[in-house]
């Protein structure tokens, strides 16, 4: 006999966006290692081969001192494609001769579909020398469909070079930045200001240091310094002898 079950809850939050799955982070092993020459390495490189090595890393031939940017490849971003939508596809923008029209560049805009959202991406190779023929067009459309991929949040990681969702914190202030802070808050008359100032100096001498302490007093005198005078009270006139006239109301 089946017991009843009291209480059934996921092992882990699911989502009902099937895209959401698209910006999971690849795992380690499907993100490759590109090597980033740049023009004074290869210049350098090619004057003097012993600037070169077989790099272990990425397996390639280039300078001894290039670095290398993770990025996701062709296979590994159509897996995550199909695990998504097994129907996905794309389409060139344009076509030219029934084939897909690449630019002046040699560079291509594509239409990505995923789950029925289209969204457009652009991609680009340079030529190399002894390339398969069609190899850099190879090349383009897998780039064109990591740019694409990558607007539906696709190894977003990867593309941006720090830390993607890092907030900045708001600094603290310092007891002292707050005690002048206080202080030109409170300087908007004199009255005021000797009121903010009596109510928390012995405060602030008894939690800041003494140089601390001494900024503040200096501050706080700048700050009455800037702060007008008081209006003198008006001078009262002695009484004049008014001769009876006071009480000139009519006795009865």
């Amino acid at each position: 006999m089946n017991k009843p079950v009291a209480k059934l809850e996921p092992e882990s939050e699911v989502s009902l966006d099937p895209l959401a799955k698209l910006r999971d982070p690849f795992p380690p092993n499907q993100v490759s290692k590109l090597p980033k020459e740049t023009k004074a390495q290869k210049e350098e490189r090619e004057k003097d081969r012993s600037k070169g090595i077989n790099c272990n890393i990425c397996g390639g031939w280039h300078h001894k001192n290039t670095i290398h940017l993770d990025y996701v490849g062709h296979a590994a971003l159509t897996d995550r494609l199909l695990d998504v939508d097994p129907l996905w596809s794309w389409e060139p923008v344009a076509f030219r001769d029934g084939l897909p029209a690449f630019d002046q560049t040699g560079g291509l805009w594509i239409k990505l579909t995923v789950c029925g959202v289209t969204r457009l991406g652009y991609g680009h190779a340079a030529g190399k020398p002894n390339m398969d023929p069609g190899a850099r067009e190879k090349e383009v459309i897998g780039d064109a469909l990591r740019n694409a991929a990558m607007r539906f949040g696709a190894a977003l990681d990867l593309w941006h070079k720090g830390d993607l969702h890092a907030h900045e914190e708001e600094p603290t202030p310092s007891l002292e930045e707050r005690a002048v802070a206080h202080l030109k808050a409170c300087a908007i008359d004199r009255a005021t200001f000797k009121d903010g100032w009596e109510k928390n100096k012995a405060g602030w001498e008894a939690a800041l240091d003494r140089a601390a302490y001494a900024r503040v007093v200096a501050e706080m005198k700048r700050l009455a310094a800037t702060l007008p005078a008081e209006p003198e009270p008006p001078k009262e006139e002695p009484a004049a002898d008014d001769f009876g006239l006071a009480d000139d109301e009519i006795p009865f």
